[in-house]
């Protein structure tokens, strides 16, 4: 028997935070271990739970995004980073990529793609929102940035 992946929430905006945890609660196998509103307040959570997964939003009080990444690649080094975030630069999306994540989300399109994005994530792929791909694919490389089809089955419910 596997034990649930172990995630860290890091969002500002409580009404989206909730929603997100509400999602990932839908799924046996995952379980929110922690919840962060601005970025210094996330590195200490990290450090201190050691999440498998941490989701995080760009646009944080005390830290943006990308500087939490990169301190939690020091204090947490595993912990799989998904960006979950409404900024669409392709500028941003790639510096995320390099800050160490695995996936990046939009909120706009969170409601159909968290899951799976999770799922991805999880499996060793890395994913990236159809909103980015449509609207940025002539600038982002798609190869390196795709989305994770067949990812789903890694969280059978």
């Amino acid at each position: 028997m596997s034990s649930s992946i172990r995630v860290l929430v890091v969002d500002d905006y409580e009404l989206f935070r909730r929603f997100v945890c509400s999602t990932l609660g839908e799924k046996r196998g995952l379980q929110v271990v922690g919840e962060a509103t601005d970025g210094l307040e996330a590195v200490r959570i990290a450090e201190k739970l050691q999440p498998d997964m941490i989701l995080l939003d760009i646009g944080l009080p005390e830290l943006n995004g990308l500087e939490v990444a990169n301190r939690i690649r020091q204090v947490a080094s595993s912990a799989r980073i998904l960006f979950l975030t409404s900024n669409m630069d392709k500028d941003i999306v790639r510096a995320a990529f390099s800050a160490g994540a695995r996936g990046y989300v939009l909120k706009a399109d969170a409601g159909r793609e968290l899951l799976p994005a999770v799922a991805g994530v999880l499996g060793g792929n890395d994913f990236v929102s159809s909103g980015i791909r449509a609207n940025r694919s002539d600038e982002i490389d798609n190869d390196k940035l795709s989305p994770c089809l067949n990812a789903t089955d890694l969280l059978a419910t």
